[in-house]
């Protein structure tokens, strides 16, 4: 059946056109029902007219810099941030001063959840947002219930505060679950009295206490990079060619979820003519995931060490750092430390420029991001070719997630010996697990790779109390769901996971119990997908949208839903709708007794 539903959105698509109806001489025929209808006057402006105060207003706002059309995104935030919404005047004013049409500044804006857009005779949203994370690790901890609640206190009117209350996907806090975040400042462990405090006194704002650019100094950070940059030429080639094959000859990979080599990588960079830039992958939305929040709101000049290795091993004239919108203290302590940095002199010709993303999952894959980054929509981009040959504004371009980059100036200081000695047996090197669920204590676990679920609800205080082991997702929402029976497989890139179907991806670990129902834990995720989905292709928009729909049902329909799985697996344009489908193939696969009237079951 959903085999042909596709077949048959196929067939409309492909239906021709109307055969024209011009005169086979070429010549228009004569207009049909326009009589009378007077034509403007030439020249007359077309589109949305600029209200001259709002134009003004925007000027003064964005100030005296030339506009740049990659830093769209970024505009856009700064009227968000003083207005509390973009208003239709205030968009045809950029689109004006930047001479873009408005349609593009407007797809642009509503492609992104964190920019409210208000047209003419819209009301404006409340001067406060509350967003209520209602992911999966959330909602086990009761954030929709929370959510629920809070509206329907609002709704009742004991909330008069202009505020509203919305749900969010992943905040990046699942350890303190349920996590709420008062604009885009977090709130843990969040309930109704702190959520009562919060909208009464407002939410504390404290950049986190870390190791800042002078006790990282003064702990040997950044040597490497005082003896690059004052080598010659020659030994300056020499030290790079010896350092690029210590980082081959260690087990580092991409940690953001592919898991690609990371010497191979910057080889592969390193071999296209210049010029090279090179992109940071800090826009971790995958629920469950939360350790990249951690290493750069402690030890933020490790990863920047291991941008400028790049810069050098590379040859990276230009960098950018794609930050999380939802980590404003992180975005802060960032621009504090590369202003330092930068003072320092330790750049050199690299230039690093910080982007803060917009509240969208897909830009977490990287051609995704590199269209935000150029102030696009994040459409992923078809490959090849990739984005090591063809990336940021055409150039060879470099990406690394934040925990690889972390690991880079260790591994080069050190040795890959040390780095590869660190796993288990056949998962050498470091692996940093975002364990969260139904443990005593959520939290990051840093250990050798190949660690067992068994081994991490271990290290996390073993299971929260009155609930036994049920299952757990290796790898975030779309690494698929096992039971606890398999609680011994090796946590790692390819392997048994593999086998089963699953993979391990940012290493996010969720732990369910007795207490929950894996059926309502696939279609949470599937949920999320549905709406993270950039709907660029039609098997993952509409499969998901599809997918939730079914599963929702009275009696879900498992062998359409298989169906329905493999069309998105196979022909969905980037991982998102590939994956997205894989919680809900677990549940059925693993868990039939949690599918409503399983006893149908075909």
């Amino acid at each position: 059946m959903v085999m042909q539903g596709l077949y048959d959105i196929m067939a409309l698509g492909n239906k021709s056109m109307p055969e024209s109806v011009f005169p086979e001489d070429g010549t228009p025929p004569p207009e049909q029902g326009r009589q009378g209808k007077k034509r403007g006057p030439k020249g007359k402006p077309k589109g949305r007219m600029v209200i001259p105060e709002a134009r003004a207003t925007i000027a003064a706002l964005l100030g005296t810099i030339p506009l740049r059309r990659d830093q769209l995104i970024e505009y856009l935030h700064i009227i968000q941030d003083e207005y509390g919404h973009l208003s239709a005047a205030h968009l045809a004013a950029l689109a004006d001063l930047m001479k873009l049409p408005m349609a593009e500044v407007w797809e642009v804006a509503s492609f992104y959840d964190h920019f409210d857009l208000v047209s003419e005779g819209m009301e404006a949203p409340p001067a406060r947002t509350i967003r209520i994370c209602t992911s999966l690790s959330c909602m086990m901890q009761g954030g929709e219930a929370l959510l629920q609640k809070m509206q329907s206190m609002r709704s009742e009117g004991k909330i008069d505060a202009d505020v509203r209350f919305v749900p969010a996907p992943c905040l990046g806090a699942c350890d303190v679950a349920p996590a709420a975040a008062d604009g885009h400042h977090l709130v843990g462990y969040a309930n109704t009295d702190n959520l009562m405090r919060v909208i009464t006194t407002g939410t504390p704002y404290d950049i986190p206490d870390y190791i800042g650019f002078t006790a990282y100094r003064a702990a040997a950070g950044y040597a490497l990079i005082e003896a690059l940059n004052a080598a010659t030429d020659d030994a300056h080639a020499e030290m790079v060619s010896g350092l690029m094959s210590t980082l081959s000859d260690a087990a580092l990979r991409g940690l953001g979820g592919a898991g690609f080599p990371t010497g191979r990588k910057w080889s592969i960079v390193a071999g296209y003519d210049g010029p090279r830039l090179m992109a940071v992958n800090g826009d971790e939305g995958e629920p469950g995931t939360f350790k990249d929040r951690y290493y750069l709101s402690s030890d933020p000049h490790r990863m920047l060490e291991g941008v400028l290795l790049a810069s050098h091993m590379v040859g990276i004239t230009k960098c950018y750092l794609y930050i999380r919108d939802e980590y404003p203290e992180i975005i802060a302590l960032l621009t504090k430390e590369l202003a330092l940095l930068e003072a320092s002199g330790l750049l050199g010709s690299l230039e690093i420029e910080l982007r803060r993303g917009a509240g969208a999952y897909i830009c977490g894959e990287e051609s995704a991001m590199i269209e935000s980054i150029e102030g696009k929509r994040g459409l992923p981009r078809h490959r090849p070719p990739y984005v090591a040959e063809r990336g940021l504004f055409d150039r060879p371009t470099l990406v690394n997630n934040v925990e690889t980059l972390f690991w880079v100036r260790d591994i080069l200081e050190r040795g890959a010996d040390w780095y590869n000695d660190q796993g288990r047996e056949g998962h050498p090197g470091f692996r940093t697990y975002s364990v969260s669920g139904r443990v005593a204590q959520p939290g990051l676990v840093t250990t050798g790779a190949g660690a067992t679920v068994a081994e991490l609800i271990e290290a996390c205080g073993g299971m929260a109390d009155g609930h036994e082991f049920k299952g757990y997702l290796p790898g975030g929402a779309s690494g698929g769901i096992l039971p606890a029976h398999l609680a011994d497989v090796p946590l790692d890139f390819g392997g048994k996971l593999a086998e089963l179907g699953c993979f391990v991806g940012s290493h996010a670990i969720v732990v369910l119990s007795d207490k929950d129902n894996m059926w309502k834990a696939a279609t949470n995720l599937l949920q999320f997908f549905a709406h993270e989905s950039c709907g660029q292709c039609t098997p993952c928009r509409s499969g998901t949208e599809k997918a939730v729909s079914l599963m929702t049902s009275d009696a879900p329909d498992t062998a359409l839903l298989g169906e329905l799985a493999d069309i998105m697996a196979d022909a969905s344009i980037c991982g998102l709708g590939q994956a997205a489908s894989n919680p809900l193939i677990s549940a059925m696969t693993h868990f039939p007794g949690d599918i409503p009237d399983a006893a149908s079951e075909t």
